[in-house]
């Protein structure tokens, strides 16, 4: 799963997953391994149910917790404003943007 992550970080392209049973689609900006030592994707929230509808829309998501992933054709510009390349909470970035 990691692996599609990151081609479709490379790529810039979007992500479609399931999480918590509710289809999500991502723009895909950072993955890595959470202080807490879970596989977890940094993305902007396109489309998709979010608890909370307030701006702005960056989620973090679980890998563990994603399924029935699958790289769109649709591209996407590029970083979102308040993108963190050194995201803190990361303890090893695998790839980003």
């Amino acid at each position: 799963m990691n692996e599609i992550i990151c081609q479709a970080i490379e790529k810039r392209r979007l992500l479609q997953f399931s999480y918590d049973d509710l289809t999500r689609i991502v723009e895909p900006h950072l993955l890595g391994r959470k202080t807490s030592g879970k596989d977890a994707l940094s993305g902007w929230l396109v489309e998709g149910y979010t608890e909370s509808d307030h701006e702005p829309f960056w989620r973090n998501y679980l890998v563990e917790k994603m399924d029935f992933l699958i790289m769109l054709d649709e591209t996407f510009e590029g970083e979102r404003e308040g993108y963190n390349r050194e995201d803190p909470s990361m303890e090893e970035i695998y790839c980003r943007l």
